[in-house]
């Protein structure tokens, strides 16, 4: 079984090696909202081998002073699919939103809170970090239950 997804005018298309969509985190950072063009984005962390594209994808490098970011996107539509990072080798983070089932997403973490926009209320007991978390503990938070 896998799980797909793809981009918004069907020219790209991904499927992941991976039994069930796993939790995910939501991220509050302004550059995720000016990304997204929303009030967070939502992510699911993989190895990167388990995803599978087919389609025209482009990819954008994003260098920041620790890291560079290379992000995945369809070359017709410019739907953000996936990035991976220089500082986590072998790890994609997919946009969860490009998932075909999306509604199905579970958020397990919120990342950046600090940032959060003020309208929004989390879960209660959700689990935050005010900037980002440090990556054994945000591995922790989404661990199956």
């Amino acid at each position: 079984m896998s799980i797909s997804g793809g981009c918004r005018c069907g020219a790209v298309r991904y499927e992941l090696a991976i039994e069930a969509i796993p939790p995910a985190y939501a991220c509050h950072c302004l550059q995720c909202q000016t990304w997204s063009g929303s009030a967070f984005s939502e992510q699911l962390l993989l190895r990167e081998d388990q995803v599978s594209v087919v389609g025209p994808v482009v990819r954008y490098d994003l260098t920041t002073e620790d890291r560079t970011s290379q992000q995945r996107m369809c070359g017709t539509c410019h739907t953000r699919l996936y990035n991976t990072n220089t500082r986590r080798p072998g790890i994609a983070v997919i946009r969860a939103g490009t998932l075909d089932e999306s509604h199905r997403i579970e958020v397990a973490a919120h990342i950046w809170v600090k940032r959060k926009q003020p309208w929004l209320a989390l879960p209660e007991g959700a689990r935050t970090w005010p900037e980002a978390a440090p990556l054994d503990d945000l591995a922790a938070a989404l661990r199956p239950a």
